[in-house]
């Protein structure tokens, strides 16, 4: 086979690439999320959420399906109805769970939408900015996704 994979991970091209965009957009959200959360609650004086707390956990998967459901809410509407068939048909896939629907439905987008992680990074923007508007003693703008880092050749003469 010419690409390497992890004992885990699917054996066809199409299904390789399927995992590795689902892992991405997750990893991405994941971020999006704890962001929301640890500022939120560093503005408010409380403690960063605790891997251990059943509270800080459900909080956390509240912020996850919240941002996944703004992805949808901003994304699918500029799709042609073809489209949106395929997303729904992808979202079908995932069963009745709705986290898992929400997931599936963004890795068909990423799959058909050119500029998704644009669109992604805009609504991330937006999401970020809504639930942490005129929070005191935000750090930073929010970083950039993956797609925009450097290599490491870039980082090292500072392109």
């Amino acid at each position: 086979m010419p690409f390497r994979t992890r004992p885990d991970q699917p054996r066809d091209l199409v299904a390789l690439i399927e995992s590795e965009v689902r892992e991405r957009i997750e990893d991405a959200v994941d971020h999006v999320s704890l962001e929301v959360l640890v500022e939120s609650r560093r503005a408010r004086g409380l403690p960063p959420p605790a891997a251990d707390s059943a509270r800080d956990r459900s909080e956390y998967e509240a912020g996850v399906r919240a941002f996944l459901e703004r992805l949808h809410a901003d994304l699918v509407p500029a799709l042609d109805p073809v489209e949106r068939r395929k997303v729904e048909a992808a979202a079908e896939r995932a069963g009745p769970e709705p986290v898992a629907r929400l997931v599936l439905a963004q890795v068909a987008l990423a799959r058909m939408v050119p500029d998704y992680w644009q669109r992604f990074d805009a609504v991330r923007l937006a999401f970020t900015d809504e639930r942490l508007g005129g929070v005191v003693g935000r750090r930073s703008p929010p970083a950039e996704s993956g797609g925009e880092r450097r290599g490491r050749l870039g980082r090292l003469f500072a392109r």
